[in-house]
């Protein structure tokens, strides 16, 4: 199996996981244990990864992600105009 990045990233996601995450004033070891009660067993360095881009995230991960979160999907989805 091939596995692409896009513009050097692994995912689309990992910025506004980090703007929203941050927004709530959750640590990443916070995130990781939310997402692990609504069953996304996930760790802190995962999140770290995911947030640097250099992991690839999961559809149903990035739902869950976004439910925890109290955001839309959509927006995770967005990147921010620079």
């Amino acid at each position: 199996m091939k596995i692409y990045d896009y513009n050097g990233r692994k995912n689309l996601c990992g910025d506004k996981i980090r703007q929203a995450r941050q927004k709530q004033r959750l640590s990443q070891s916070d995130l990781a244990a939310r997402l692990q009660v609504a069953g996304v067993i996930i760790e802190r360095d995962s999140i770290s990864r995911i947030e640097a881009g250099t992991r690839f995230v999961a559809d149903y991960e990035l739902k869950i992600i976004a439910e925890v979160l109290n955001v839309d999907v959509m927006w995770l989805l967005t990147p921010d105009e620079t």
